[in-house]
């Protein structure tokens, strides 16, 4: 099972697992991390999930889609490398996936 690497804005690293075909959100959510809220369940309506994919992981996650393009127009300080980790599916090639996280979803 893939180990997914959430670190905060301040630099603190948390681990969770998550299991293949499920989104970085819901792992993120099973796991009891701050910082990554899926108020929407994980349907791309809410934006709060909001998270950064940087460096070689960029081309290692499946690309963003025109709604969740749409959806990151309403992010907080959005970036070249902000998706919406609900529409991040996970893979057995995530393990150690690194994914930042915003100051405030809101």
């Amino acid at each position: 099972m893939p180990t997914i690497i959430f670190e905060t804005h301040d630099g603190n690293k948390f681990e969770a697992e998550a299991e293949a075909g499920t989104s970085v959100m819901q792992a993120a959510v099973d796991a009891g991390i701050d910082g990554i809220l899926g108020e929407c369940g994980g349907a791309c309506s809410c934006a709060t999930c909001h998270c950064y994919v940087e460096g070689e992981w960029v081309a290692k996650v499946n690309p963003a889609e025109e709604l969740e393009k749409d959806m990151l127009d309403c992010v907080l300080e959005p970036t070249e490398f902000s998706r919406l980790s609900c529409q991040i599916i996970v893979t057995d090639e995530h393990d150690q996936l690194v994914v930042k996280m915003p100051e405030s979803q809101y």
